[in-house]
């Protein structure tokens, strides 16, 4: 059985689709000693090399399938390297021995909100690409009178650059004047298509926040610059939303399932901050700065007796006495002699 090369590559995690196709345009990869081209097919028997490097067959069957959710603050760009030396989103992440981690699409420099991050070139292609209209959600911040008209030609249709755009959804989040929000939808991500939608209308668009990616919300507690990482039944449901079945897990790389918790409590997520995994999101309330509101702290947890003493002032109980060592059998009578 034989698949698509930049298929095989994505599974792999060097990247998007969109970027292997690249690569293979510009002659980055070979198979089996020949430069490839778009279109290439290859199997278990063929010898695949990025760069010169052999990806071998261990590699091509992918690594674990894992997904980031990663509150982008302000100012972070989404590339790899930045000519500006601004800081990205990548380097607050966690490691990885196999593979590396795909930004499913971009947020601009000047947006925030929630972004996902996958090993999976496959999961990030299928969660981007138009024809699977996975449904993005943001909450907008104007500047502007914005009448009934206007909103009635966001939801109909307006012409850009690269094609007719309208939001599926606008819902009016309250405010006043220069501090009023709108929560709109649209099913794809081209570049600056939110902003842009507005600035037709001659509205400005002075704070931009996605609060939703699919099925997967913005947490209140996952802070600006913090992770978490996407498992139990949000999981799954983001990989059903794509078509893509359940793959077998393998064990996590590193030092086992402590290591994953350690990755979080790094430059991850607020050690104490991030939801229980699997545990079902809310959709954020937006106060009056743009940031998602909090709840209080969470109640102390109760300290633990150890197992063997007492609390409080009661004392501990006696120690119980060694048995007898009397051999069965043995008599008064025949231990005198």
């Amino acid at each position: 059985m034989t698949e698509k090369l930049q298929k095989v590559l994505a599974r792999v995690g060097l990247g998007s689709r969109r970027e292997l196709e690249q690569w293979i345009t510009e002659g980055r990869v070979s198979v089996n000693g020949k430069v490839a081209t778009l279109g290439d097919r290859v199997g278990e028997s063929d010898v695949v090399r990025v760069d010169g490097r052999v990806i071998g067959q261990a590699a091509m069957q992918g690594p674990e399938r894992r997904v980031l959710v990663y509150h982008k603050p302000l100012g972070e760009v989404c590339t790899r390297s930045d000519p500006e030396k601004r800081p990205t989103i990548f380097e607050k992440l966690p490691p990885l021995r196999n593979g590396r981690w795909v930004a499913v699409g971009r947020l601009d420099v000047n947006t925030t909100g929630v972004i996902l991050l996958t090993t999976d070139g496959e999961l990030a292609n299928r969660l981007m690409h138009p024809s699977n209209t996975v449904e993005r959600e943001y909450a907008v911040r104007v500047f502007g009178e914005v009448k009934p008209d206007i909103l009635k030609r966001l939801r109909e249709g307006v012409m850009l650059e690269d094609g007719l755009a309208r939001f599926n959804t606008i819902v009016d989040a309250g405010g006043e004047g220069s501090n009023h929000w709108f929560h709109v939808t649209l099913h794809e991500g081209r570049n600056r298509e939110v902003r842009r939608l507005w600035e037709t209308q001659g509205i400005t668009v002075s704070r931009l926040i996605r609060v939703r990616y699919g099925p997967v919300q913005l947490g209140r507690r996952l802070r600006p610059g913090r992770y978490e990482e996407l498992e139990g039944e949000p999981f799954q449901a983001l990989l059903q939303l794509v078509g893509l079945a359940r793959k077998e897990t393998r064990p996590k790389e590193g030092k086992g399932a402590g290591e994953k918790a350690r990755a979080g409590k790094g430059k991850g997520s607020e050690p104490g901050k991030a939801p229980a995994p699997g545990a079902r999101r809310t959709k954020p309330r937006i106060d009056s700065n743009g940031e998602p509101a909090e709840r209080g702290d969470p109640a102390p947890r109760p300290r633990s007796v150890p197992r063997g003493r007492s609390g409080g002032d009661e004392p501990s109980p006696p120690p119980r006495r060694a048995p007898s060592r009397r051999k069965p059998g043995t008599t008064e009578r025949n231990r005198r002699g």
